[in-house]
């Protein structure tokens, strides 16, 4: 990416700005996209870092992420955090971050706020839910991070412990439902993750575990009660990168609770399950081709959601979700690109509530249509 360097280098400035197109057949994503085109997905960012000294650096990135009815693109600070590299050798680096630092989630949860560093317009739903993105996208806190490099290959490892973002009413929708009287709290979240990486990065293996616990506070006339959610996902990634294709697949177990919410909520213990398989090939130095099937079960005893529909009278398929994508990205120039992508999805279980209020009119076979736009300095 090219950068605004100031002060001989030890300041740099980073920019992007992208904007998506969204139509789908039935249902809405991103806006009001049912046999219409929504233009309610954009993101905008500027990113600085300053070299303080070899071992200092501050690092801050402010974002606007417009999407649909979970975020109305007010601008706010992605991440902000100064880095202290501790120890330093041929052999590795360790150190320290302080303030809000990115969570590390799976491959991709790092960087996914810069469109050019996705493999697709959006990533797999499956794992990195976009309808709770605020809760897992950076924490405030700290993390300790080792590297170590040799012959075989390297190893980083990192270990987080920060205070999740529940200061946004779409966290609060997200888990509770419309218009909630009450708000989220959370206590600090573990979030410890290790990844290796062999044969000059030709392959990855990583695995992530975090852990949330949020306390739902009732507001004046609640129906609810002060409920709790845990949420402890455990992601195992694996990656192998090839001159001109690329083969990517993450499975994660999440291990739910839900309690004390009272008789209008509903409560119980579940482990979901997600996994995706995605393949990239470059078709040519400026073009390249992605198949992924990405696929999410809100309870894995439970896949068809048949238990959920009984005990609430809602529809089934609201409890997973299988997607087929195919996608295409075009680079005009270094700093410009373009992304088409079809998606035909069975089963509504990554769909976010602000976009479609009643579940009464969700249909559980439906496609989704994209294109983005992206300009990066």
């Amino acid at each position: 990416m090219r950068a605004i360097d100031l002060l001989d280098g030890d300041l740099q400035v980073h920019g992007f700005f992208s904007l998506t197109l969204v139509n789908t057949s039935d249902n809405n994503f991103f806006g009001q996209s049912d046999d219409r085109i929504s233009n309610n997905f954009s993101e905008v960012g500027l990113n600085s870092s300053w070299r303080l000294t070899p071992d200092v650096q501050v690092s801050a990135q402010l974002l606007s992420h417009r999407a649909g009815g979970t975020d109305d693109g007010g601008v706010r600070l992605d991440y902000g955090l100064l880095d202290w590299t501790a120890m330093s050798s041929e052999q590795g680096r360790g150190g320290v971050r302080l303030g809000r630092v990115k969570t590390a989630y799976g491959l991709y949860n790092k960087t996914r706020d810069v469109p050019f560093t996705r493999p697709s317009i959006i990533l797999p739903q499956s794992i990195y839910f976009d309808r709770t993105r605020n809760l897992t996208v950076s924490a405030d806190g700290a993390e300790i991070y080792l590297e170590h490099y040799d012959e075989a290959g390297s190893l980083s490892a990192s270990f987080a412990l920060g205070q999740p973002q529940t200061d946004t009413e779409a966290a609060t929708v997200a888990l509770v439902g419309l218009n909630p009287p009450g708000h989220l709290d959370a206590k600090l979240a573990p979030d410890f993750q290790a990844i290796y990486e062999g044969a000059g990065g030709r392959y990855r293996l990583g695995f992530t575990a975090l852990h949330l616990d949020l306390r739902y506070r009732p507001g004046y006339a609640d129906r609810l009660g002060s409920g709790r959610f845990k949420l402890t996902p455990l992601i195992f990634s694996a990656q192998y990168n090839a001159e001109n294709w690329s083969l990517t697949s993450e499975y994660a177990s999440r291990r739910i609770s839900v309690k004390d919410f009272g008789p209008y909520f509903y409560n119980g213990d579940a482990v979901g399950e997600s996994y995706y398989l995605q393949g990239t090939y470059r078709l040519a130095p400026k073009w390249e081709a992605l198949l992924r099937y990405d696929v999410y079960y809100a309870d894995k005893n439970d896949r068809d959601g048949s238990d959920f529909a009984a005990a609430t009278g809602l529809p089934g398929f609201t409890r997973y979700a299988k997607d087929w994508t195919v996608g295409v990205r075009f680079d005009v120039t270094p700093q410009f690109m373009l992304r088409a992508e079809a998606h035909r999805v069975d089963g509504t279980g990554f769909l976010a509530v602000q976009d479609n209020p009643d579940p009464r009119d969700l249909r559980r076979y439906w496609d989704n249509f994209m294109l983005l736009g992206s300009f990066r300095f």
